[in-house]
Formats: C-alpha cells, sequence, structure tokens
C-alpha cells in the first residue's frame, strides 16, 4: 500500500455507557469507511471511557473478543477496513487497557497491552509486559496507548523492533497533566511519524474538550483538531514517504 487513507474517530466517549459507546463506534466505522479510509482507529478505551472504574466497576470485562467485538470483527470483515480499536480487556484473571488491530479479513491480527498505567484512572488495569511491533497491510506498526508516549523507553523499543510508524490511541486533555511536547519529544527521537487519536467530552474529574487528534512528525505537528463534537477526521497518507498528503482533516461531525 503505497498510499492510503486514514481515519481517526475522535469521539466523545461517556464513561460507564457501554452499549452507546458501542453504538457510536459503530456508526463512526461506517462513516470513515464511507469517506474512502483504509485504516480507522479510535481513542483510548473507547467502549467505556477512562473513569468507566467508578460508575460500573470491573465485573463486565470479558476475554476478549468478546460477543460485541466479534461482531465488529464481521462489520470490518465486510467493509474491508483494517480497524485499531482501544477497549480493555480480561486476560488470566487480569486486566488490561488494550489496542486491537483486525485487519481487512476480520482477524485480530495482535495487540498492545498499555504500560504505563500509572494513574488514579487506571488503578483496575495490569501493565503491559511487551512493546512489539505488529505487521498491518505491508507495514511494521508500532502500538503506544497514551501515557506509554508520556516516556522515551516504549518508543524506543518499538524503533529498535523496526517499527515505521506509531499509532497511539489517547485519552489525554490539556490541564496540569496534559501532554507537554511528549509527542514531538518521540518523533524527534525515534525518527518515525506518530498518528494519535484522541477524544473529546468530559468525565468526573478529567476535561476533554480541548484534547488534540495529531499527526506528528520530526517534532511538529501537521494536522490537529479539537472540537467539543464527535468527529471523523479523515486524511491521505503516503505510506512509501510517511508523510500526509492532506493539509488538513475532512472532518465529518456524528450526530448527538
Amino acid at each position: 500500500m503505497k498510499t492510503g487513507r486514514i481515519a481517526l474517530l475522535h469521539l466523545e466517549t461517556i464513561p460507564g455507557a457501554i452499549e452507546h459507546n458501542q453504538q457510536v463506534i459503530v456508526d463512526a466505522i461506517k462513516k470513515a469507511a464511507s469517506g474512502g479510509a483504509q485504516w480507522i482507529v479510535t481513542p483510548e478505551l473507547a467502549t467505556c471511557g477512562l473513569q468507566f472504574a467508578r460508575v460500573i466497576g470491573t465485573d463486565w470485562i470479558e476475554p476478549q473478543p468478546d460477543a460485541w467485538m466479534s461482531r465488529l470483527c464481521r462489520l470490518v470483515k465486510d467493509l474491508k477496513r483494517t480497524l485499531f480499536l482501544a477497549c480493555p480487556e480480561r486476560d488470566s484473571g487480569r486486566l488490561y487497557n488494550s489496542v486491537f488491530v483486525i485487519n481487512s479479513r476480520g482477524e485480530i491480527i495482535g495487540r498492545h497491552r498499555k504500560i504505563n498505567v500509572t494513574s488514579d484512572s487506571l488503578s483496575w488495569s495490569s501493565p503491559g509486559e511487551a512493546a512489539v511491533p505488529l505487521q498491518c497491510d505491508g507495514l511494521k506498526v508500532g502500538l503506544l496507548v497514551c501515557a506509554d508516549a508520556f516516556t522515551p523507553g516504549i518508543a524506543a523499543t518499538l524503533k529498535s523492533g523496526g517499527a515505521q510508524i506509531l499509532v497511539s490511541p489517547s485519552s489525554w486533555g490539556p490541564g496540569i497533566h496534559g501532554p507537554n511536547g511528549e509527542w514531538e519529544e518521540r518523533t524527534r527521537e525515534t525518527g518515525l511519524p506518530l498518528i494519535v487519536c484522541n477524544r473529546t467530552g468530559a468525565e468526573k474529574t478529567l476535561d476533554f474538550w480541548k484534547a488534540q487528534s495529531l499527526v506528528v512528525k520530526n517534532g511538529r505537528r501537521l494536522l490537529s483538531h479539537a472540537s467539543e463534537q464527535s468527529a471523523v477526521l479523515i486524511f491521505d497518507w503516503n505510506f512509501t514517504t510517511m508523510t500526509p498528503l492532506s493539509t488538513a482533516y475532512k472532518t465529518e461531525y456524528l450526530r448527538a
């Protein structure tokens, strides 16, 4: 794939409202696919919100793929797209904040479990143990979940493992503990472009209304978007030169 279209699902995620969030994700995937996107990326914990545990606890979390993810795999197969889906999972008595990659055949080809989970909101999550690039549509993709980009080590490990591009589902809003140049630094250190799918909305103690979904390369933000409404952000990408062909996102807002 020399060139392709990528969609970032910049969604307002409601903590604990699982069925509502799942339906929003499905609607956004269909809109992204109709816009020609081959890769579709969700924000961190898109199915449940960041502070879901305060609302509904963790007993509902199942091993993946659960029934809903299995249906989503079938949808992705029908649409012939690649999906980066961020949601929690249960495995051997532990819970993880994960991102799954589902290919155009509807197969889960890999996952990354968030490693940097030191946060009150993520006290339920065990840290992942490995950062290994995934082979995806002929490319080695390095996955970071939000604060995995906070320190240099994980991105460096992905780079040394052969990653050609970094993709980061995130829930990281501005404020005292907001992003402060970390995304830019990871691209300078690794020489890899970084695609950040962030979110909008607000939770009990967190505000994402001005959080930005980004394309970053060589320490520069090439594309950025923040909004107070869920949106599908579409842009064209050159997978040979690893540069955007678009100078701005094509933005399609979702109905509230």
